[in-house]
């Protein structure tokens, strides 16, 4: 009888400056890996053309958002560009790690940040940037979202998420997609096998003294 390795679930948390390319990287992922699935968060803004309620985010009143705030229910939340709220709620994440599952979390730096420093979580952390500053604000530009005052805040707050930088575990630069997306594969794939994360490991033991 072959063995067979059961793992825990493990939760990705990944961060990076707006335009990076995140959110395409990270439906590729989703599309691509199995026994992956998606943290959808909460967020106040309104939807975007596209966008769909319960699957891209959950969107809530900032009064709803708030309540969720007092009640505890968030394992991280922040306001971004001082307008609207962004969090991911506890019962989106542990149910689906307890089941064994790799879950994603795609979350603004300040959040990430939040989270490492309440320091009560187990999680691998990937910052993915891009190439260089002029190659983001041209993506900024080409996906035609933001005014050009809003695309020079949001390469001032870039700036400063890059400093963020030494408290991730890993980081990926998305100047070619394809290779941007096979290093995240690569490092959800070494996760996988890490020995702290078996949960048959007695099992083998066993396998092995019987073999």
């Amino acid at each position: 009888m072959k063995i067979n390795l059961k793992h825990k679930g493990e939760l990705f948390i990944i961060s990076a400056p707006s335009g990076s390319g995140k959110s395409t990287l990270i439906k590729l992922l989703l599309e691509q890996v199995e026994n992956l699935e998606y943290s959808i968060s909460y967020t106040t803004r309104e939807p975007r053309k596209g966008e769909v309620n319960g699957k891209d985010y959950f969107f809530v009143s900032e009064k709803e958002f708030e309540k969720m705030i007092e009640s505890n229910e968030f394992i991280e939340y922040a306001r971004v560009f001082d307008k609207f709220y962004y969090g991911t709620a506890k019962k989106q994440v542990y149910s689906r790690i307890e089941q064994g599952k790799d879950v994603i979390m795609d979350i603004d730096v300040q959040g990430a940040y939040q989270i490492m420093e309440k320091g009560n979580l187990d999680f691998t952390s990937i910052f993915i940037i891009p190439p260089s500053i002029e190659e983001l604000k041209k993506r900024l530009i080409d996906r035609g979202r933001d005014s050009m005052e809003e695309i020079e805040k949001r390469l001032i707050t870039a700036k400063n998420e890059i400093k963020y930088l030494r408290y991730f575990d890993y980081v990926v630069v998305n100047d070619i997609l394809e290779e941007a997306l096979s290093s995240l594969k690569s490092i959800i794939f070494s996760e996988r096998h890490k020995v702290k994360r078996l949960v048959n490991e007695e099992e083998i033991y066993k396998h092995f003294a019987e073999e």
